[in-house]
């Protein structure tokens, strides 16, 4: 069985194949990032033209555009409550905005001294981790906007932070081709799970239940690794990723998939444990370099760079 706006691929007869159910056009340059609120009704666009732009999840109106950024937005994290949203951006600073309603700029997190490229909110949401091109990953806290912990982190741009589900740990990714765990109150390192200086680990995440981490690397794969014992014990590929830091995730609404864009311009889908490749998304014009999955219902937004400039919402057909 395949889907119409699929590569092909195979699908198992228990998956309901994804189509495309709209197109979103308001971002004027590449968009960066998609994400879709923690309780579901917003989804958010971070891109290189400066802007941040929040979208409702359900009818898919634009609700705003925040502006403040100098340059362009290249990640976006979400408080718990989805209440707050945070941008880290090339202009070497992170905002944090309250989105209901949407107002300015709530607060300004500067330090970095360079790019800042990725963000995450700790599960109670009163610290951010930041990683930037000046190799470090950085705490801070919310409600001060302080800097409360500097990790030097590593020996080349920052691609990726993520906290586990219960704010205890950080993973952080690299160019510099390492991939590590810090300990997010002291700023130890407390394993190192790659340590290769190539290909360069270009995005890393746990898993919704804090066992596994999710790593992307340059030389077109992702890998499933045990957090505990260190092993990688999946690996998933057909995709291209040898240039940019593509983002991934978990997709657990209807089964359990992992999700991720690609440079041949497609959403690629694949069976968490099978690793089986079971849809490729087209639509997209350029690199799609992020991907979000809805909370609750079976719906991904899919992001395109500046070939492209759209963002796309897909849903499962209907049974």
């Amino acid at each position: 069985m395949s889907a119409p706006g699929s590569g092909g691929a195979a699908a198992p007869s228990l998956y309901r194949p994804y189509r495309l159910l709209r197109t979103l056009n308001a971002h004027s340059d590449a968009v960066s990032c998609v994400k879709f609120s923690n309780d579901g009704q917003l989804l958010a666009s971070a891109s290189l033209d400066e802007t941040v732009i929040l979208w409702s999840a359900t009818t898919l109106a634009r609700i705003a555009t925040l502006k403040g950024h100098t340059k362009g937005v290249s990640d976006l994290a979400w408080s718990s409550d989805s209440h707050y949203l945070c941008s880290a951006s090339d202009d070497c600073t992170l905002r944090i905005w309250d989105v209901w309603p949407p107002t300015d700029c709530v607060r300004i997190l500067r330090g970095h001294l360079s790019v800042v490229f990725c963000v995450d909110f700790n599960p109670p949401s009163d610290r951010i981790a930041s990683g930037s091109f000046d190799q470090t990953v950085r705490v801070w806290d919310v409600k001060s906007g302080k800097c409360i912990k500097k990790i030097d982190a590593h020996d080349d741009a920052v691609t990726s932070v993520h906290f586990i589900r219960d704010g205890s740990i950080i993973v952080s990714g690299s160019h510099d081709g390492s991939c590590k765990i810090w300990d997010a109150s002291s700023g130890a390192c407390l394993k190192v799970l790659i340590d290769d200086k190539t290909p360069a680990v270009s995005f890393a995440k746990f898993s919704p239940n804090g066992k596994f981490i999710l790593i992307a690397t340059l030389d077109d794969t992702l890998k499933l690794c045990n957090y505990a014992t260190g092993k990688f014990l999946k690996i998933y590929s057909g995709h291209a990723n040898r240039v940019y830091c593509i983002t991934s995730t978990f997709s657990v609404t209807n089964g359990k998939y992992i999700v991720s864009g690609s440079e041949d311009k497609c959403v690629y889908i694949w069976d968490l444990q099978s690793k089986q490749m079971i849809q490729k998304l087209e639509g997209h014009t350029d690199t799609v370099i992020s991907v979000s999955c809805h909370p609750i219902e079976n719906k991904i937004a899919s992001a395109g760079l500046s070939n492209d400039k759209t963002v796309r919402i897909w849903i499962q057909e209907a049974v």
